[in-house]
């Protein structure tokens, strides 16, 4: 059971497709959010007073105080890591009214200077499990094998959309180094080419000399590198820095993996838009990669694709059979009746 602020519904929906899969709202309320693992389900309800009573009996004064020890926490040369997980787990309520409270919505750095535990790496994978009761680094990349067999047979069809992603495939085959963060960037690269989306804004590159106009940027991941390559700025980057409302939030990173599930946390944490030109490929990790639903069908893309990855192939008579995950199961039980007790004990 989780707690979050939000702003009552004001007629008409939002562009925003997480925001906690609520529209842009008006007059400040509190709704309890209680999810299950097959769908996700939002009670209204209980007065801002309850809402600190039901966390460990806090008052606004009280969750101040503590908001301030994380701050002393932070400051620290050694930083005692529990300790700031725990306070921010007993203000998570006053954090969020900070971001999604507020009437007009605050500046981003407003909000980490007030919260500098945002600024943390472990911090926004916190704050993303306490927004949608969802491990971002366990189910973000679940999906890395089966997709990127996916793009690899859409390469070899005609087209541009193929030709672009023969492209990527060629230069992720050169690489002397093929790991799992590389099998990453390759998926985030070739996703929005598969979903026809224009990614220049979102991936962008300057080298270490020259520092980058980041003017009307409101979110980014900065490739730094040390030789203006494609092969480079795709799988061998110095650094890679996070770009929130015109200016570097975060950098430090060396695998453009880590950098863009930072990224994906921070979207929710901060309450910030996706990107205008990447809403197919933002919604598609949202709502197929991480199953956060917002009740809202998916377009003809997203479903071809969500289609694609949860159907197994199988071959009979030298015919290629699509077969669902459910109906896979039931010819495993069809030809191994004798099975069935052992998958049950399992």
């Amino acid at each position: 059971m989780h707690c979050i602020l939000a702003r009552e519904i004001d007629g008409g929906s939002s562009s925003s497709m997480h925001l906690n899969y609520l529209p842009k709202l008006s007059a400040v309320l509190v709704y309890r959010l209680s999810y299950s693992p097959v769908m996700h389900m939002r009670i209204r309800g209980i007065p801002l007073s309850e809402l600190y009573k039901s966390r460990l009996d806090q008052t606004p004064a009280t969750l101040e105080k503590i908001r301030e020890q994380i701050m002393h926490e932070v400051e620290k040369t050694e930083r005692n890591y529990l300790v700031i997980g725990k306070l921010m787990d007993t203000t998570y309520a006053l954090c969020r009214q900070d971001i999604v409270g507020a009437v007009v919505a605050p500046r981003v750095r407003d909000v980490v200077d007030r919260w500098p535990a945002l600024l943390m790496e472990s911090q926004v994978v916190a704050e993303f499990h306490r927004i949608n009761n969802v491990n971002l680094r366990t189910q973000f990349y679940r999906h890395t094998p089966r997709l990127i067999t996916l793009f690899r047979d859409k390469a070899i069809k005609t087209g541009k959309i193929a030709e672009e992603l023969a492209k990527l495939m060629r230069i992720y085959d050169i690489q002397e180094q093929r790991d799992v963060n590389t099998r990453r960037a390759l998926v985030l690269h070739a996703l929005p080419v598969y979903l026809h989306e224009d990614a220049s804004t979102l991936f962008r590159t300057c080298d270490s000399a020259n520092g980058p106009d980041l003017t009307d940027t409101p979110v980014a991941l900065l490739t730094v590198v040390t030789d203006d390559t494609t092969d480079s700025a795709l799988f061998s980057p110095e650094s890679i820095c996070i770009v929130v409302e015109d200016e570097i939030l975060v950098n430090g990173h060396t695998n453009l993996a880590d950098s863009f599930l930072l990224l994906f946390g921070y979207i929710y944490a901060l309450d910030l838009q996706y990107p205008k030109k990447l809403e197919l490929t933002f919604t598609f990790i949202q709502k197929v990669v991480m199953c956060l639903e917002d009740n809202k069908p998916l377009k003809g893309r997203l479903l071809m694709l969500k289609n694609a990855l949860f159907n197994e192939r199988i071959t009979q008579n030298g015919l290629l059979v699509e077969l669902s995950i459910e109906e896979v199961f039931l010819c495993f039980l069809f030809f191994f009746p004798n099975h069935l007790a052992l998958l049950l004990q399992i």
